[in-house]
């Protein structure tokens, strides 16, 4: 009887989808059969992209990635999403000690909503361990350049939002 594919969820709300993101997604597709990028819906904060554009530029962003990884959004609880894929793994980036807290206080909570799920934590390349959505929102909002932190689909909708603006 084969085993069972070892799913992980990614989940977030890529707004917008960076390069460290991609990264990311790309080494937990070496660790798992198949990995859900999941584009959080109702995540409490104030997005710049609507969910579908977000879940678009994701699908956009990971095409050309190596390894089984999807794109899906969802609304509501990560651990109800996650039974739903059948998923047995969370995946979250850490890019530095103050980024540990937060995510270890997620991870018991998650545990205890659903003790057969574990999270995994992923360190991004060291190029870009700096590299945040807001941070790409703030210097294109600023008029920076952000073609080193994002891919080209991004740049072109950040891009789009400044001259409407």
């Amino acid at each position: 009887m084969p085993s069972p594919r070892r799913i992980a969820i990614y989940p977030g709300t890529f707004d917008p989808i960076t390069y460290g993101h991609v990264d990311l997604a790309q080494r937990a597709a070496r660790l798992f059969d198949e990995v859900v990028v999941a584009v959080a819906g109702d995540s409490g904060k104030n997005t710049l992209f609507p969910l579908e554009k977000r879940t678009e530029l994701a699908r956009t962003a990971v095409a050309d990635c190596s390894g089984d990884i999807r794109v899906a959004s969802f609304d509501g609880l990560l651990v109800d999403f996650a039974r739903d894929c059948g998923a047995t793994a969370l995946v979250r980036g850490l890019r530095a000690v103050s980024d540990f807290e937060y995510e270890i206080q997620l991870a018991a909570i998650n545990r205890r909503l659903n003790h057969e799920l574990e999270t995994v934590f992923l360190s991004p390349a060291e190029d870009l361990g700096f590299v945040s959505s807001s941070i790409v929102r703030e210097l294109a909002r600023l008029g920076g350049d952000v073609t080193g932190f994002v891919p080209p689909a991004v740049v072109d909708a950040l891009a789009a939002i400044d001259q409407a603006s």
